[in-house]
């Protein structure tokens, strides 16, 4: 089953610098739409947890590569939220 990582990229600073978390180890997914669920999954865990501290990290984002390193899609954040009624 091919390996897909997730980095969480923030926002890009005054300076125009954006900072990167890099997944190391990957995860098994069965293909690209999976990976998707799996960063939409990841997405709300994060901002779960952030929102319980008090921030908002809804502007973030998650980079999904392949094993050859090529970016498969971007996952903003705010995507994963469901807009309420």
């Amino acid at each position: 089953m091919p390996v897909y990582y997730f980095h969480v990229v923030s926002r890009k600073s005054r300076a125009g610098h954006a900072r990167k978390i890099e997944d190391l180890e990957g995860t098994e997914c069965a293909d690209p739409c999976a990976a998707r669920v799996e960063a939409i999954a990841s997405a709300r865990d994060l901002m779960a947890h952030a929102i319980l501290q008090g921030w908002d990290i809804s502007s973030r984002s998650i980079e999904v590569y392949d094993d050859d390193g090529s970016v498969v899609l971007t996952l903003p954040f705010r995507e994963a939220i469901n807009e309420a009624e």
